[in-house]
């Protein structure tokens, strides 16, 4: 059975407008949780076979610090 789309009427509604949004502060709040992560363990060493873990903080410490920077830079 074929499916007949011209028969709909769909009503036009106008975009919503974007919503306000502190991206600076979100990007920041991730950050510090992988600092706060990879503090606790270099605090507390993980096995040697989970040292994987700090590099893993480590990477999202650095892609926080990059996002930060991204999401301030100017647009346009």
């Amino acid at each position: 059975m074929e499916a007949r789309l011209d028969n709909v009427k769909q009503q036009w509604h106008p975009d919503p407008e974007p919503i306000k949004t502190n991206d600076t502060a979100a990007v920041g709040a991730g950050t510090a949780l992988w600092a706060v992560a990879l503090v606790v363990l270099l605090i507390f060493r993980p096995a040697p076979e989970n040292t994987w873990w700090i590099w893993t903080c480590v990477t999202g410490v650095g892609f926080g610090l990059f996002g930060m920077w991204f999401v301030r830079r100017p647009r346009g």
